[in-house]
């Protein structure tokens, strides 16, 4: 089988690595670069665990050949700390309890990150819309909701 040779940024540092057509973004991400904060929920593009941002917009990255990343700049929860200190999102979520058993949260936390950039001071609606393609198991969405709200609170107070 042909092998493809990639290049993009993950979290802000450049990557080359040469993938089989089959393998999804998902697989490369935790496999290959060790970064096991996006979770494989369901693996159909259904429950939102893998959520990231590619591109400048959130993909479910078990749906997507890694072969699109191919100079694309990708976002996961990894690369939102700055320095060790933790987004107002991520903060957020401890905080106000917004994730019962953590598997569903990088990747509304990521949701989130793209919702608040787009709409700073979102309604709990619009909020409830931006994280629609999100399933948790967990939590009836009270506390995540709350979190989403608290982290656009914080970042427009400049944190």
């Amino acid at each position: 089988m042909t092998m493809k040779e990639i290049s993009f940024t993950l979290n802000g540092k450049p990557h080359k690595i040469t993938v089989r057509p089959w393998r999804t973004l998902l697989e490369v991400i935790r496999e290959d670069l060790q970064l096991t904060g996006t979770k494989e929920g369901c693996g159909q593009g259904e429950c939102g665990s893998c959520t990231v941002i590619m591109g400048g917009k959130t993909v479910n990255s078990c749906l997507i050949p890694a072969a699109e990343a191919d100079g694309q700049e990708v976002l996961t929860i990894e690369g939102l700390d700055k320095d060790g200190t933790l987004h107002p999102i991520q903060q957020a979520f401890i905080e106000n309890a917004g994730m019962q058993c953590g598997f569903c949260t990088p990747g509304m936390i990521m949701s989130a990150k793209f919702l608040l950039e787009r709409k700073p001071d979102p309604s709990e609606e619009e909020i409830r819309e931006g994280i629609a393609g999100n399933f948790c198991r967990c939590t009836g969405y009270t506390k995540v909701i709350e979190s989403i709200s608290a982290a656009a609170a914080a970042m427009k107070g400049g944190q």
